[in-house]
C-alpha cells in the first residue's frame, strides 16, 4: 500500500511539476535536521503526492524513485536564495486535479484527518504551516481532497518512466562537475585529464583502488575484467581533487554490485560486513542472485562475509560513513 504525502512548495512548484520532482534541501540553515525534509528520504516508489502552492491542490503525483542526494536545481534561480545548496531529489511523476481543489474550503471534514504533528496545513485555518514541506497525511485526508475531483490514476500509474531517474540525473550532476573542472585554473592538463578519467572509475583512481581491493566484496570475483572501480563517496560529492583519486574512496565491484552500491541499495558496515536496505525488494535480491545477502538483523539485513573479504581500512571507513548517511537507503 502506498503512503500519503502533501508538498508546500509556493516558491518553486512551477519548476518541480515541470521538471517532474520535487528538490529540498537536507538540513535548514543552522544544519539543524527538519522532519519536512527527512520525509524526502522516506519517500518511497508508488507513493501519492498533493502539490500544494498558492492555496490551491492543482496536482497529484506518484513517487518514481527513491531520493536521492543533488545540489539545488539551477532553474529554482533566487527562489530560497537562504536555503542550503546541498539537498534531496525526489523524481515524482505529475498529473493534474480537475478542478483544482481548495483545501480552506474543506476543513470541516479535513481538519480531523490532519497529523497533530508536522502537519502540512493549520487544522482549523487551513493557512500553511510555517516551513512546512513534504507532510505524511493519513489516506483519509488524500480522499477528502479529491473525493470532488478527478485525476487520471491510469495515466499516474504508468507515467514513471517519464520521470527524472537516478541515472539521468547522475549523468547530468557528473557532467556539470567534469565542466568546473575543465575550466579550474589551479589544475593542470594531467590532473584535469585524471579526474575526468576517474568519473568512469578508469585512470589514476583506479590504480589507486586495486592498490587497495583485491576482489568484489559482494561477490568474491577478482578477474579484473569483471570489476568496476567505484567511488565510495561519489565522485560528484567529493569536495576536492585528492578525494577523487584517493583509493581509499573505492571499491571493486561487479556490475550488478556497482548497480546496488551507487543506488544506496546496499552499503557495508566498518567490518566489511554487507548492508542490504529493509526498502529494497528482498525477492529481487535473490532473483539477482544475492539470497545470501537477505538476513534480517538488527532492523536491516545485514550478511554473513562469504568470501572473507576483510574490514574497512581507517581512510575507508571515512568515506562508509559518508555512503551509510547519505547514499544508503535505510
Amino acid at each position: 500500500m502506498p503512503n500519503y504525502w502533501w508538498v508546500n512548495h509556493k516558491q518553486t512548484a512551477r519548476q518541480e511539476i515541470e521538471g517532474r520532482y520535487l528538490w529540498s534541501p537536507k538540513t535548514e540553515r543552522d544544519g539543524k535536521r527538519s522532519q519536512f525534509y527527512n520525509n524526502m528520504r522516506r519517500a518511497s516508489p508508488g507513493d501519492l503526492v498533493l502539490s500544494y502552492a498558492n492555496q490551491e491542490i492543482r496536482y497529484v503525483g506518484r513517487v518514481a524513485e527513491f531520493a536521492f542526494s543533488a545540489p539545488k536545481p539551477e532553474e529554482f534561480g533566487n527562489a530560497g536564495v537562504y536555503w542550503n545548496h546541498d539537498g534531496w531529489l525526489l523524481p515524482v511523476y505529475w498529473t493534474q486535479l480537475i478542478p483544482a481543489v481548495r483545501p480552506k474550503t474543506l476543513m470541516n471534514s479535513l481538519g480531523q484527518h490532519l497529523p497533530t504533528r508536522y502537519s502540512p496545513i493549520h487544522p482549523t485555518t487551513g493557512n500553511g504551516n510555517q516551513k512546512a514541506y513534504l507532510a505524511e497525511i493519513p489516506r483519509a485526508a488524500f480522499d477528502v481532497i479529491v473525493a470532488s475531483a478527478f485525476f487520471d490514476d491510469i495515466v499516474l500509474a504508468r507515467g514513471g518512466s517519464n520521470s527524472l531517474n537516478f541515472e539521468v540525473v547522475s549523468e547530468l550532476l557528473d557532467d556539470a562537475v567534469e565542466r568546473r573542472i575543465a575550466v579550474d585554473l589551479t589544475l593542470d592538463d594531467t590532473m584535469r585529464k585524471s579526474l575526468v578519467m576517474a568519473r568512469r572509475g578508469q585512470g589514476v583512481f583506479r590504480s589507486n583502488v586495486e592498490r587497495i581491493e583485491r576482489s568484489c566484496r559482494l561477490t568474491g570475483i577478482t578477474n579484473p575484467s569483471l570489476l568496476i572501480a567505484s567511488h565510495i563517496k561519489p565522485w560528484r560529492n567529493c569536495s576536492s581533487a585528492h578525494e577523487r583519486l584517493d583509493g581509499h574512496n573505492g571499491l571493486l565491484l561487479t556490475p550488478d554490485a556497482d548497480l546496488l552500491f551507487d543506488r544506496g541499495f546496499i552499503t557495508f558496515s566498518n567490518d566489511g560486513g554487507v548492508l542490504v536496505s529493509q526498502r529494497v525488494d528482498h525477492v529481487d535480491m535473490r532473483r539477482l542472485g544475492f539470497e545470501h545477502l537477505v538476513h534480517e538483523q538488527f532492523g536491516f539485513a545485514e550478511a554473513p562475509r562469504p568470501w572473507g573479504s576483510s574490514g574497512l581500512s581507517g581512510t575507508q571507513r571515512r568515506y562508509m560513513e559518508y555512503h551509510r548517511d547519505e547514499v544508503f537507503i535505510s
